[in-house]
């Protein structure tokens, strides 16, 4: 009878053991879940910022500040438009091939 009362009190005990473990692996768990969402919503927060950021940069008005002042860019207007002609006396591709 004794046998059996150590058997079953060493069932219980690694019972007891196991679930605490398994609430402790639990636990630990679940705050790597907190801890992941929260890092996922802060990711969304700062690529929303990003993409208003990148309309902001590419707005045409923008461009067209920059075109101006940095690259000394200007409006094409037909007074400025330089036409470029071939000169007659260059042979066609079909010519120079023998």
């Amino acid at each position: 009878m004794i046998r059996l009362n150590l058997m079953l009190l060493a069932a219980v005990m690694v019972s007891a053991f196991y679930l605490v473990h398994t609430q402790y692996e639990s636990r630990r768990l679940y705050a790597a879940l907190d801890k992941g969402h929260s890092q996922a919503r802060k990711f969304d927060a700062e690529h929303e910022q990003l993409v208003v950021q990148k309309r902001g940069q590419a707005a045409s008005a923008r461009v067209q500040q920059l075109a101006t002042r940095q690259l000394q860019m200007r409006p094409v207007t037909p007074g400025i438009t330089q036409y470029v002609t071939l000169p007659s006396t260059m042979p066609t591709a079909q010519e120079q091939r023998p």
